[in-house]
């Protein structure tokens, strides 16, 4: 779980990345899942754009995917979404959070 001071850094991180991932009208699957764990891996926080065509709001999508991901929800804005999960390997390791 992480503090709404981290949660603002890792926020202020996130607004000059495009989004790696889109959402469209085939919704969340579990290839999508897959993707979404490796680019988490390598890169810890990952912006991602919902289509208008999904029919899928940011909110709901932002639960479910930090679900199943066990990850933590940063932002969901419109239709944009940010997660974030601290690497496994202490090399892929990038980001560094303000203490509690």
């Amino acid at each position: 779980m992480i503090t709404s001071k981290q949660r603002a850094y890792l926020r202020k991180l996130a607004n000059p990345i495009e989004p790696i991932f889109q959402i469209g009208k085939g919704g969340i699957s579990e290839n999508m899942i897959e993707q979404l764990s490796l680019a988490l891996e390598s890169r810890e926080l990952i912006k991602i754009h919902i289509l208008e065509t999904a029919l899928l709001d940011a909110k709901s999508c932002i639960n479910e995917l930090s679900a199943q991901l066990h990850a933590e929800p940063v932002q969901a804005i419109g239709s944009k979404m940010v997660i974030y999960k601290q690497a496994k390997s202490k090399e892929n390791r990038k980001i560094e959070l303000p203490l509690k």
